[in-house]
């Protein structure tokens, strides 16, 4: 890169910290120096390390102790590192009190659980009055958790379904209702605050959490980027379509939407306006790109493992069915930006600022390593597991000296000594000590990260600031998990779902699209002010299964409500990806979120098709085996249908089209979209005409501009 470019990157840099306050409330934390740092890192490395512990060296132990021990940690970090109101950011090392009070009570009443949880489970609904204090205490303080970490949208969704359990449990019996409220949204694991998101949580989310923590200090942003600004950067718009492709590469392992527009953005938004796009399209491009981060294969967000566990899909199953969709996504948003660049006349960047392609991947190949391990392993262990060796992995190629030379040659041997520990444990005894092994390589790691610090990305700091990290981003998502799991708690004790589905089907039993339509509505407005995983968990408790009950295939169904909860970070007016891509960009935060809306139109498209024709979620099976040509087909028209649409949205393919022929290529693109072979041949026919079209009107300008010059 020149040195223009890269002072302008560290400019841009340097504010992307109050950026992520403004726009993720999860990053509203408090400032400590000195000792108080040190404790409060101490304790956070301390939680990530024993989540770790837990996954590899004690997966025996109880439910009860590993979902009432995970939440105390996150409690009690929680009400340390949150602050009551924003303003109490600004003062260095101040913690009030209270929340010291409050964070000791909230662990306590987790901790309480945890130490009888044996009393707890002989008693049953039959729980005594101590308890039900202890989980009214619990309850309210993880709401105000909730306030302070994710904010007051989800605290009304849930109070509204916690007011409904609780008229319908007093009008049931008033005498129990309060025990048996408490009984069933605090004690009982497999229904209330415990259940499924908490679980999730604490056996897969946290792990990947903390993977991604470790990945950024590998370096590997710097390098999806570099390798994006390799393969697009000299073309027509090239760095536009380098944060596209930079994006979809950092998506496979950050699930946030608002840290992966600030992390790329901050390098690529710059580039973009020093090309000549529009500070809006920029900031949109970038915010877009970044939503789509959380349906990109491998890691994928938070809400996809939930999904996992909520569909009894395994995983590694549901990643590969999101591959098509995800492709298909990305290249709308690529195409236009191709026809922005084209319609503005824009040019790539010059070749003094592009690295090669191949010197890069030798070079910096090795980073992809733990992507690549994650992949395999899911194909033969659990996601916990899995995530294990993948961090595993990443401590490994953060061994690797920055460069060689005779003086380090020596330090190339640190990364092989890891991996001869692992597979010497592993190896003589077989599966029995494979976890082990993993922790053990872990161990010795973070030992040569002495011997390998100035020399390489790893150093004890960069590892204890990694689990600190991975701490920090996991209390906001666990407690919005708790709280997710309080709604679902609700909606099955009081039988909501089984009321709700009885009640709406017959309304839309004729118009399955209807459904589909209220269903994306639900999904979009909930998730302005709900965090992704939340929305998920409500809307596949709610929604779901009224769109199975109609006929679609149970994982196109939580697909389908999976994306539009993505979606909902770029939709208006609640477009956090948006806004955080306007702060970079100094753009009009309105005007980025409705450009990144239409940018995004594939979102709202790609999961209508799949509702409909489920084939394209590969490697599932739905009771009917699928012609391959007939998938062929299907990725054709859809592809062909995206890029009609886009072209049409854009007002541009090779010259200014026209209203009308906008609204053909966009009636085309439909058609081909629409399952049916009489849609596809009448969108390919209205395809073929808008592009015939085009050409002969870019003859006709071109002979214009020739007889002109002449």
């Amino acid at each position: 890169m020149s040195e223009t470019v890269k002072n302008e990157i560290e400019f841009e840099q340097v504010d992307s910290e109050k950026i992520m306050q403004e726009f993720d409330r999860e990053s509203n934390v408090r400032v400590f120096t000195g000792w108080r740092k040190t404790v409060i890192t101490a304790l956070m490395a301390a939680f990530s390390l024993y989540m770790i512990s837990m996954a590899l060296l004690f997966p025996t132990a109880t439910k009860y102790t590993k979902l009432t021990t995970f939440m105390a940690f996150i409690a009690f970090i929680g009400f340390l590192i949150f602050p009551a109101y924003k303003a109490q950011t600004k003062k260095i090392n101040h913690v009030p009190f209270y929340d010291i009070i409050l964070a000791v009570v909230s662990a306590g009443s987790f901790l309480y659980y945890t130490i009888f949880q044996n009393d707890i489970i002989m008693m049953s609904k039959r729980i005594g009055t101590v308890e039900i204090i202890v989980a009214l205490i619990a309850i309210i303080l993880l709401v105000e958790l909730v306030r302070r970490a994710v904010g007051l949208p989800i605290i009304f969704v849930a109070g509204a379904f916690v007011l409904y359990a609780t008229i319908k449990a007093y009008t049931d019996n008033p005498n129990t209702a309060l025990r048996n409220l408490m009984y069933g949204l605090f004690y009982d694991v497999s229904n209330g605050m415990f259940s499924t998101p908490v679980y999730v949580c604490t056996t897969f989310i946290v792990l990947f959490i903390i993977l991604g923590a470790l990945l950024e200090r590998t370096g590997i942003g710097t390098f999806f980027v570099n390798l994006a600004n390799s393969i697009a950067g000299a073309s027509i718009g090239g760095p536009a379509k380098v944060a596209v492709i930079s994006s979809a590469l950092e998506g496979m392992y950050s699930g946030s939407s608002v840290a992966n527009t600030v992390g790329s953005g901050s390098i690529t938004i710059p580039l973009m306006k020093k090309t000549g796009y529009k500070p809006e399209f920029a900031a949109a491009v970038e915010a877009a790109a970044s939503t789509g981060g959380q349906i990109m294969p491998p890691i994928m967000g938070a809400a996809a493992f939930l999904m996992s566990e909520m569909t009894e899909v395994s995983y590694s199953k549901i990643a590969v069915a999101a591959i098509l969709p995800a492709v298909l996504y990305f290249m709308g948003i690529f195409l236009m930006i191709h026809f922005e660049a084209k319609k503005l006349g824009l040019k790539g960047l010059p070749k003094d600022a592009i690295p090669n392609f191949f010197k890069l991947i030798l070079k910096n190949g090795y980073l992809l390593l733990p992507i690549v391990v994650l992949v395999i392993c899911m194909n033969y262990f659990s996601a916990g597991v899995s995530a294990c060796f993948a961090i595993l992995s990443s401590l490994i190629v953060s061994l690797v000296p920055h460069e060689f030379n005779k003086k380090n040659a020596w330090r190339f041997i640190l990364p092989v000594i890891p991996v001869a520990v692992t597979l010497g444990i592993w190896l003589p005894f077989g599966t029995k000590n494979m976890q082990v092994a993993v922790f053990a390589g872990m161990v010795v790691c973070f030992l040569l990260s002495f011997l390998a610090k100035d020399h390489s990305a790893l150093t004890p700091k960069t590892v204890i600031e990694s689990l600190e990290n991975g701490a920090k981003n996991t209390v906001g998502v666990a407690a919005a998990c708790g709280m997710a799991g309080l709604i679902s708690g609700v909606v099955t004790m009081t039988a909501l779902g089984q009321l709700l589905i009885n009640t709406l089907v017959p309304i839309a039993e004729n118009s399955t699209f209807l459904a589909l339509v209220l269903t994306m509505l639900c999904c979009i407005v909930l998730g302005m002010g709900v965090p992704t995983t939340a929305n998920y968990v409500i809307m596949a408790t709610i929604t779901a299964p009224i769109l199975i009950k109609m006929g679609i295939p149970m994982l196109a169904a939580h697909m389908f409500v999976f994306y539009f909860g993505i979606v909902a970070d770029i939709t208006p007016p609640v477009a956090l990806a948006a806004y955080a891509g306007s702060a970079i960009a100094k753009s009009n935060p309105l005007k980025t979120g409705v450009t990144a809306t239409r940018l995004a139109i594939t979102a709202f498209i790609v999961p209508y098709i799949f509702a409909y024709s489920p084939e394209m979620l590969i490697g599932i099976d739905f009771g009917t085996v699928t012609p391959w040509y007939n998938i062929v087909l299907l990725v054709i028209t859809a592809v062909c249908g995206i890029y009609i649409i886009s072209a049409g949205m854009e007002g541009y393919m090779y010259k200014h089209m026209p209203v009308w022929e906008r609204l053909m290529a966009l009636a085309g693109g439909l058609l081909m979209i629409i399952p049916g072979w009489q849609t596809d041949i009448a969108g390919v026919a209205l395809m073929i005409l808008v592009i015939l079209l085009q050409k002969i009107g870019e003859k006709k300008d071109k002979n214009k501009i020739a007889a002109k010059a002449a």
